[in-house]
């Protein structure tokens, strides 16, 4: 409670420190672990930190309210959520609109603040006339809760999937109702705290992308220079939330800011045993040059929703498509060699001929990709199959031993690149 307000916030247990991410304009703090690259950005920080996200007052699962607080309403929240959890001095990590009040609560009250970060963040919006920020708020409120605003926040080089789209649309509409959207991008367009980021006085970072195109990099660029020591980090990078792109070298700069020490923990965090699945349509080319790009585009739809489909029925990871395939993990090999089955019987259904390839291994997490021996071997075991074929090593047969699984001998293979010689086993329900 903050006041008679109820302020919804999550807890995910780590190291020794306390760390609270107060975040932008878009906050759900269940609904945000949907989209990929989220739930792994807070775990690396869990690697040395509690870390403590919640909603803003008239967002998420935090009570509505009418207009949208001020930034000192919004302080009184941050200190309600951290007396809650016992937290009697964090790191405040302030993202895009969050970024603003994160810089008065740190100058404030400095005794509960070790270090201060700010990530694609501005002291002041650029200023317009009252005409152009009605016409610029007329636009956000008109297309809310559709996910259009995805398409800002991500590569102009990368289409946005109409899936990626849905599920932000949902995020949007469940974060805030339309009304309170206005209210709040009202809000951003009076925002100045220019005047006190001279006060602050513990160790600050400010990180940017230097294509962000939410929140320019000039704006950052600015928020640090008026912040008496502070340092700041660009990357090379399109995107605006933290979690997206090349997440990996922004935690580093965090964790290296806050303890002294660079990916302390990330070793062994990242590195995980999982079943790895490997999957291409065979003949592609051919196949596209005989349907004509419409049609082959309409068919890699169809097969890209199948897969995220199986993957998610039997509880894997889509990592990432790869053109005309896909890589998921799975923490469970039965699992990983069913959703394989299921997903080549399902493609063969639409006209696409899958080759599949497993293996069970160590991976090593790297942002929203995944890297290792294993994969590599699974790509490897792959290569290996014929269309419409589930390709296995050794290592997942014995581990699926009494699983109902059929498998056949293939043989003994050289796979480039990998020593020795793997024997293979195609499967079967």
């Amino acid at each position: 409670m903050s006041g008679d307000v109820s302020i919804a916030y999550q807890v995910m247990d780590g190291g020794p420190l306390d760390m609270v991410l107060v975040p932008g304009v878009i906050s759900h703090v269940e609904a945000f672990h949907e989209p990929p690259g989220y739930t792994d950005f807070l775990r690396r920080l869990s690697a040395f930190a509690r870390v403590i996200t919640f909603d803003k007052r008239g967002q998420g699962l935090s009570d509505r309210v009418v207009g949208a607080p001020s930034l000192e309403t919004r302080m009184d929240d941050v200190r309600a959520v951290m007396d809650a959890v016992g937290s009697r001095r964090t790191v405040l990590m302030g993202w895009s609109e969050g970024a603003a009040m994160s810089t008065l609560f740190a100058a404030t009250y400095p005794d509960r603040i070790s270090h201060l970060i700010l990530i694609g963040g501005f002291a002041k919006w650029p200023a317009a006339d009252a005409a152009v920020r009605a016409q610029r708020n007329d636009a956000i409120v008109k297309s809310w809760g559709s996910g259009a605003a995805v398409k800002q926040a991500r590569s102009p080089d990368r289409p946005v999937s109409e899936e990626s789209m849905a599920l932000f649309g949902r995020i949007e509409r469940l974060s805030a109702s339309p009304g309170s959207r206005r209210a709040f991008a009202t809000l951003n367009d009076e925002i100045d705290v220019t005047s006190i980021l001279g006060a602050i006085r513990i160790p600050a970072l400010v990180l940017h992308r230097t294509g962000d195109a939410v929140v320019d990099v000039e704006l950052g660029r600015e928020l640090a220079g008026l912040i008496p020591g502070a340092r700041m980090i660009e990357y090379p990078e399109p995107y605006h939330a933290p979690w997206v792109g090349n997440s990996e070298a922004i935690l580093g700069d965090i964790e290296e800011f806050v303890t002294g020490q660079r990916d302390r923990a990330a070793g062994d965090l990242d590195r995980i045993l999982a079943t790895v699945l490997f999957t291409d349509i065979a003949g592609s080319t051919e196949r596209a040059v005989q349907l004509g790009d419409q049609r082959w585009r309409a068919l890699l739809d169809r097969h890209d929703r199948l897969a995220r489909q199986m993957v998610e029925q039997h509880r894997g990871a889509l990592v990432k498509s790869t053109g005309d395939g896909v890589l998921a993990t799975f923490d469970g090999p039965g699992r990983a060699v069913r959703c394989a089955l299921a997903f080549a019987a399902a493609a063969a259904d639409i006209g696409v001929p899958l080759r599949a390839g497993l293996h069970t291994g160590e991976i090593e997490k790297r942002g929203r990709d995944i890297g290792g021996v294993a994969v590599h071997t699974a790509a490897r075991v792959m290569a290996e199959s014929q269309p419409g074929e589930v390709l296995v090593s050794r290592v997942v047969t014995d581990l699926v031993a009494g699983a109902g699984l059929k498998f056949a001998g293939r043989g003994s293979h050289e796979l480039k690149g990998l020593p020795g010689k793997w024997d293979l086993f195609a499967a079967s329900a």
